[in-house]
């Protein structure tokens, strides 16, 4: 394992964007909403939050985070999140490289390569279909 300490995602988090693995679950509760990070989302908790009785959750779908966006390129897959700058607490306090970090990876580390080869595999088909 790499004996780097903890690096804060802010640090340009290219490595994070690779990877992604973070994003990744199917628990409906997986990211807790707090009434500031709500606040914080501004119009875009209307599409991204989802709330089971008075909690409040950001919405999985397609087995990540409503918030995430999968895009590849000639290097291969990067997963931007579409509201970083305002992302819940929860996400803000995930210090690449933590225990946290590395027990997300290796618990759901092909996840995220799968999700990028399922959007590889529809772009394929839809530019099929136009032909």
């Amino acid at each position: 394992m790499d004996s780097t300490p903890p690096v804060p995602i802010e640090d340009g988090g290219e490595p994070c964007l690779r990877c992604g693995a973070c994003c990744f679950s199917t628990l409906p509760t997986y990211v807790p909403v707090t009434g500031a990070d709500h606040a914080r989302l501004g119009d875009h908790a209307d599409t991204l939050v989802t709330f089971d009785g008075v909690r409040a959750y950001l919405r999985i779908e397609d087995g990540h985070c409503a918030a995430l966006r999968v895009e590849v390129d000639r290097e291969g897959p990067r997963f931007v999140c579409s509201v970083y700058d305002v992302r819940p607490a929860t996400c803000r306090e995930l210090l690449r490289g933590s225990p946290a970090c590395e027990g997300e990876l290796a618990t759901k580390g092909a996840r995220p390569r799968e999700a990028a080869a399922r959007l590889v595999s529809l772009r394929m088909n839809r530019k099929d279909a136009s032909v």
